[in-house]
Formats: C-alpha cells, structure tokens, sequence
C-alpha cells in the first residue's frame, strides 16, 4: 500500500466502558486499524488490550511515542479532554474526541485554535450529528419538503442507576456538570436542526431532595428569529422508566423523534399536490435518505408514507402570519428496525464518525461535527450552567464564523 491509501493507526486513551465501546464499534473500519491502547489502569488496558490483539500501554504520552499511531481516540472522563486532545494535536496525530471537547468554553477554543494551527482533522464525538433519523431530517428540510423548524424540544428521564454518588458525573470539577456532560449533545443536535448558532439562554437546576446532588436541569435556549430550544434532562429514574423525546415543529410540518439513540421518527405534515407527490416518492429513496457515509444497514430500516388527500380544507390556511394552501394530509414513518436495533445505531453512529474523520484526512474539507460544533456546544452549556447558578439569562459568545454543519460536500 502507498502512504496514501495505508489504515491510519488508531492508538485510543481510556479504556474504560465507553473506550472499549469505540474501539469495538470501529475496528475492521476500512482505513483504520487499531494499533495501541492506553490507561493508567493496567488490567484494565491488558483486557482491552489483548482483545484486539494490540499493546496496551499505560499513558498518552506512551501512546504518542508510537510513530505508527496517527489517529487518537480521547475516551477519558470529561476533564482530561482538551489537555489530552491538544497534546494529541501537538504531536501531529489527528484526534477522535469524545464528547464534551472541553469542561470550559475557553479550553473549547484553545482545542479548535489548536487543531487548525496543526493542520489535523478532530472530530467530536456527538453522535446524534451522525445519526441517520436526524440527517434525514436535516436532509428533507434543505429539499424544502420540511419547512426549517421554529421550535426544537427535548426531554430526557435518564436513568441514574449506575451512577453512585461517589461517581465522577457528579463532581463539577471532572464533568462539567450535567450541561457540559450531557446536554452538549443536544445543544448540538439543536444547532444543526435549526441551522443557527444560539444567542442567549435561560435556565434552571433542581438538587436531588435530602441533600443530594442537581439531578434535574431545565434550559430555554433562543436563537435568531424567534426560534426556541428547550431541553430538560433529569438523571433520576430505573432503566426501564427512561424516556426520550424530540420534537421538531416546522410550522405545518411535525417531527416527533422518540429515545436518545433514535430509531424512529414520525413526521405529521400538511402539503399541496406537488408536495403529496414529493413524499409519496420518498419510500423508493429510502437507501439515500437514510445514508450516513460509514453506517452498515441491517436490512430492517425502511421510510413508509400515507398521505390523505383533502383531508382538510382547500381555502387557505394561516399561522403566526404565514399562508399556504394545504389540503393533503401526509404521515411518514422513518424506522431503523425498532427498539431492538439501538445498539447497532449507537455502534454505527461512532462508527460514521470515525469515517467522517478518515474521509477529512484523506480527502481534505470539514467533518460534520468539527472543533466549531464541539466548542460551540460547550459554550452553549456553560452559558445554561451560569444561567441557572445565578438565575440570569447569559448570552451565547459569539463564536468565530464558519459554514453550517451538514452533508459534507
């Protein structure tokens, strides 16, 4: 093989539950081979280790002394993020990192200024930007048949129940607290659903009665136009009880997207003829629709549409000032193959994102959840965590310009 075409060395820090998770989900990835792992946990780093048949090492800076690793996977707790992923920069590796980039907005930037000053690809781990459902969303709304969403919302009842009160999640000063720990990923899906950067946010925190710690945040994020986000995310329930729900409202057009990995959507829609038609191809364009670059299918995902016709009125119909003709009812389904295919698509979401990452590498432009979205959702999160600390609404920084975050070119 030349330079050129030869896998890139993936050498991954943390091996830990979610590190040997990547790991999984991405070996025998088409231009990538696992070459090296690291923890200051010995056993846990020979575990890894020799289930990939690869050496396992006891630190980052072990790991970067290797010449043959030329991609890093940062999977530590969230507080070791940016050092890690700069001194991975540093060294001229490119870096997959998980998510939050940083536990601050301005360790955010200085990761982003870092990778552009090297030259190296980083991508975030936020894998619902590599989600096929809300690609597809994204995808229908730039062709127009869904008008961009005026109201994103998100509730999340997660559960707590391994997660002990010694447990880092808890402790600020290591995970940034729920906003950075958690909610960027929905900061972030926010952003790149609504195709604008957030302004200002207001928020609350609610502490676990008794003495316990804030197990419940709440967040009305504003962006330009009017259009607002909320989140809500609470880590107080069973596993069993845990429920997720995203709501996307385009004005005459729903979206209801049900758990945090997502496998299904709904889109409620009223439409003219010319738009009927439009969705009523969308079954035989299944395969493109749900494409994200690196997602194995399964062979149970499929797009379903019915559409009723002059379901409701033909006389114009108007809302908060705007008016359409829109008699025809339309229903469609996007299903990835149910509930029992979760963890295929969480695999395969990580998965996209390391091929988002090679095909940067290789083939030059953006990745679609860059060093701008990381940093970004970060300083939307901290921005919510001000807010509810002092029960002020904060402003978003501006951040510095750059192209929305969709289909690569």
């Amino acid at each position: 093989m030349s330079p050129a075409t030869a896998p890139l060395g993936l050498g991954l820090v943390g091996c830990g539950g979610f590190g040997a998770f990547l790991l999984d989900a991405v070996a025998g990835l088409p231009g990538l081979r696992p070459v090296a792992v690291a923890d200051p946990d010995p056993a846990r780093a020979a575990a890894l280790g020799r289930r990939h048949g690869v050496p396992a090492l006891g630190s980052l800076d072990e790991l970067l002394a290797r010449e043959e690793v030329t991609v890093v996977a940062v999977a530590t707790p969230p507080a070791a993020h940016a050092a890690m992923a700069t001194a991975a920069l540093r060294a001229g590796r490119h870096v997959l990192c998980e998510k939050p980039l940083a536990t601050t907005a301005r360790e955010a930037r200085a990761v982003a200024d870092e990778a552009e000053r090297a030259g190296r690809v980083l991508v975030v781990d936020h894998v619902l930007r590599y989600n096929p459902l809300l690609r597809a969303v994204e995808r229908l709304t730039g062709e127009r048949l869904l008008a961009p969403p005026r109201r994103f919302l998100f509730e999340n009842d997660a559960s707590d129940e391994d997660l002990a009160p010694d447990h880092w999640f808890w402790d600020r000063e290591h995970s940034g607290g729920t906003f950075v720990e958690h909610g960027v990923h929905f900061f972030d899906a926010a952003r790149a659903l609504l195709g604008s950067d957030p302004l200002s946010v207001r928020a609350t925190a609610v502490w676990r009665p008794g003495g316990g710690p804030v197990d419940m945040v709440s967040a009305d994020v504003l962006h330009p136009d009017g259009v607002l986000a909320s989140h809500l995310h609470s880590f107080t329930h069973a596993h069993r009880c845990e429920r997720q729900f995203m709501r996307l409202d385009h004005g005459f057009a729903e979206t209801r997207i049900e758990g945090w990995i997502p496998v299904r959507a709904e889109i409620s829609a009223w439409t003219d003829e010319d738009g009927a038609r439009a969705w009523e191809h969308l079954p035989a364009r299944a395969d493109t629709l749900l494409r994200v670059a690196g997602h194995r299918p399964h062979g149970d995902e499929h797009v379903s549409v019915a559409v009723r016709r002059d379901a409701g009125t033909a006389l114009p119909a108007r809302g908060r000032g705007e008016q359409r003709v829109a008699p025809h009812h339309v229903r469609a389904v996007l299903d990835l193959g149910g509930e029992a295919r979760k963890p295929h698509v969480y695999r395969e979401s990580v998965r996209a994102a390391a091929a988002d990452l090679l095909r940067v590498a290789r083939d030059g432009g953006t990745p679609v959840a860059d060093a701008r979205a990381g940093l970004t959702a970060v300083a939307v999160a901290e921005a919510a965590t001000l807010a509810a600390d002092t029960g002020v609404a904060q402003p978003v920084p501006a951040l510095v310009a750059g192209p929305r975050l969709g289909e690569p070119a």
